[in-house]
């Protein structure tokens, strides 16, 4: 009772607790089941995080690029060598 109604009052405290159990190889005194719920959780939100900033990541990505293709589009017709097929093949090879 004990271990899960200072998980449940002071998380803080829970863990300090639980790091001092470990490190003194105390396993009987561990709370096992609410450590392995925290884990795994842990695990889940580092797992949504590594998604939501790949999905940021593959944005900005793409922002750039098409971004660079307008760009290289407006000085291209600027020089009146307008020509899709070659600015689409050509974008980020070294001309």
């Amino acid at each position: 009772m004990y271990k899960s109604h200072l998980y449940k009052t002071d998380f803080y405290g829970w863990t300090q607790e639980q790091v001092r159990l470990l490190t003194t190889q105390q396993w009987d005194q561990l709370d096992t089941i609410n450590l392995i719920e925290e884990i795994e959780t842990l695990g889940r939100k580092e797992r949504q995080e590594l998604r939501n900033r790949l999905g940021i990541l593959l944005g900005h990505l793409l922002k750039w690029q098409f971004q660079n293709v307008k760009k290289l589009r407006l000085f291209r017709s600027e020089q009146g060598i307008w020509n899709d097929i070659t600015i689409f093949f050509t974008f980020g090879r070294k001309q």
